[in-house]
């Protein structure tokens, strides 16, 4: 997902942000006509394909409904939750709202936001699967509509792979983390000094970390009673699956980069496409990144991510919809997401973001199951996405910048054992959430 850490002070920079998009939004609205309705729609797109598609959407909708009239709002990932958090205390938020699941906690649970139960079309409940709203339910409420995501795969060099000779791991097959480890060995034996099977960039490694843990069983954060509130740290076996493959493909085996570590996943691309690195842990909308920067004749594919015990699960936080609740026309609103996310118009949506959808019906779409691009690779593994583990935990944002990043960047980097990472996420993890359960 394109968000960002969750900071609650507002910086100058947002107060710039949402000041222009304060006026984009006044600038968008036109004049209203007795007895018609007006609806603002705050979108976060910003490839161009993605923005076509939206607005082109908001267009087909206003030709269809005269009394219904949307006004499309550009948002940005950079600002999103300080804009939207002075919109909604000034009473200026917009009523069709753009976001990532793991950013709608807070406003769920401050009353900011709709809950969508009674106003989701059948239709739109049975298309998309439990496991998606599982992502967007706070309590026993539903505050958002997820309808786009992507599952983190191995963007690979295939002739370095070739040439290496390892087995091909499929969606049907595909690595363990221990043969990953023993893989990228081979790999990297094959390519000659400097080089290195894998870059991790983990300039962000928490979300990473722990949605990938999922394959191994390790879920880090665990809550009191079925309904509880009360959620707590605590670091198994199967949560430090993950965090040692990497820390020991860093720092034992020297198969993975160390510079790769502090960067972010567009920074590692020049060096793949350079034959520094055979191998990079992407999101799958990096493949348009990819499409469009690498050198002619470059040879790529998309592999599946390695496995634990628990198979080929991921955690995930998909992009949402949802309506402010003081927005007087939720119903109207809702219609307008209905129209939006009608299968066809789900995968226009997918295809521009090059993600994938939620909805079974759009999934299936023939042109997200062609091999081209990885996008069938993709499309099957869409089944393993599942509700990232600090989902709808609490004071998750203050536990991931203070306590978490610094603790697993010293963990990778070799700075920390594993003991002393496991006693920072938990000790001084457990006393920062418990300030915001009590």
């Amino acid at each position: 997902m394109r968000t960002r850490p969750v900071v609650m002070g507002l910086r100058p920079v947002a107060l710039i942000a949402i000041c222009a998009l304060l006026l984009t939004g006044c600038a968008a609205g036109q004049e209203r006509t007795p007895g018609q309705i007006r609806l603002r729609f705050q979108s976060l797109a910003w490839q161009k394909e993605s923005v076509d598609a939206n607005e082109q959407l908001v267009q087909e909708w206003n030709a269809r409904h005269p009394d219904i009239q949307v006004d499309y709002v550009q948002g940005s990932w950079d600002s999103v939750h300080d804009q939207l958090l002075t919109s909604f205390e000034g009473g200026e938020a917009p009523d069709i709202i753009h976001d990532a699941s793991d950013d709608l906690a807070d406003f769920a649970y401050g009353g900011y936001l709709a809950d969508l139960r009674e106003l989701l079309p059948q239709r739109l409940r049975s298309d998309i699967p439990e496991r998606s709203w599982e992502t967007v339910t706070f309590g026993r409420g539903v505050y958002g509509v997820p309808f786009l995501q992507e599952p983190r795969v191995l963007m690979a060099h295939q002739d370095i792979l070739s040439a290496a000779g390892v087995r091909m791991p499929t969606v049907e097959r595909p690595w363990s983390w221990a043969e990953f480890r023993q893989v990228s060995k081979q790999i990297t034996a094959s390519m000659g000094r400097g080089k290195y099977a894998v870059a991790w960039p983990l300039k962000e490694p928490v979300s990473v970390t722990l949605n990938l843990g999922l394959s191994a069983g390790g879920r880090l954060f665990h809550r009191r009673g079925e309904d509880s509130n009360k959620v707590e740290v605590d670091f198994a076996a199967a949560d430090g699956v993950v965090p040692r493959t990497i820390h020991d493909q860093v720092n034992e085996d020297r198969t993975a980069s160390r510079t790769a570590l502090g960067m972010g996943g567009s920074d590692a691309l020049p060096g793949f496409f350079g034959g520094k690195y055979a191998m990079v842990p992407l999101g799958f909308s990096y493949r348009q990144q990819i499409v469009q920067q690498a050198p002619p004749g470059f040879s790529w594919t998309v592999l599946p991510m390695p496995v634990g015990a628990a198979g080929a699960v991921q955690g995930v936080s998909p992009q949402t919809l949802s309506v402010a609740q003081d927005s007087p026309h939720k119903r109207e609103a809702m219609r307008f997401i209905d129209h939006l996310l009608q299968p066809a118009n789900m995968v226009r949506l997918a295809r521009g973001d090059w993600m994938l959808p939620t909805g079974l019906s759009a999934l299936a779409d023939p042109s997200l199951r062609v091999r081209r691009y990885g996008w069938a690779v993709g499309a099957e593994l869409a089944r393993g996405l599942r509700s990232a583990p600090a989902q709808s935990v609490r004071g998750y944002p203050e536990w991931k910048d203070k306590v978490a990043t610094p603790a697993y960047q010293e963990y990778y980097s070799g700075a920390i054992d594993l003991d002393e990472l496991r006693e920072r996420l938990v000790e001084d993890g457990n006393l920062v959430l418990a300030r915001y359960q009590r």
